[in-house]
């Protein structure tokens, strides 16, 4: 059985965004981007204005949970999407904390190199190649220039 504690957490200070926030914007940002829906489609959707859904997207708003279902259901993913590949360090009080800290004085969120034009273009071609056997030999041939590159970097002598 889990334990259950009451004890009085520390808060981030006004204007930190809860890096849980930041992770699901993020994921609701690659969502809508992998889709080609702009923000005030995916806004005008929800009855929202293109600028709120820029709010969700970079975590300065906490989307509730039946905007968080709605989404879900309008970009087709499970509600669990948003939670996927969140780091371990946001899973407790304290980790979430020290991270929103640590944001807040950087200035800047980490680039999502998922959520760069470059990935997404890659990724709409990739899904627009009708044959599948085409696709997966175009994805093998890719793991093995990465994993080619990968071995020359390293073995290069460093200069």
């Amino acid at each position: 059985m889990t334990k259950f504690s009451l004890k009085k957490h520390k808060r981030l200070p006004p204007g930190t965004p809860n890096p849980v926030d930041v992770h699901v914007g993020k994921r609701l940002r690659l969502r809508r981007t992998l889709l080609g829906v702009s923000q005030a489609k995916l806004g005008n959707s929800v009855g929202l204005t293109f600028q709120q859904i820029q709010k969700y997207e970079r975590g300065a708003n906490r989307i509730g949970a039946s905007r968080v279902y709605e989404f879900s259901s309008l970009l087709d993913v499970p509600v669990s999407f948003f939670y996927d590949e969140m780091p371990s360090e946001l899973k407790s009080h304290e980790g979430r904390f020290s991270a929103g800290l640590r944001d807040k004085e950087a200035g800047v969120f980490e680039k999502d190199e998922l959520a760069r034009r470059e990935t997404l273009e890659l990724v709409r071609a990739y899904y627009k190649i009708s044959n599948p056997q085409v696709r997966k030999r175009l994805f093998e041939m890719i793991k093995a220039l990465a994993k080619s590159d990968k071995n020359i970097s390293d073995s290069s002598p460093e200069e």
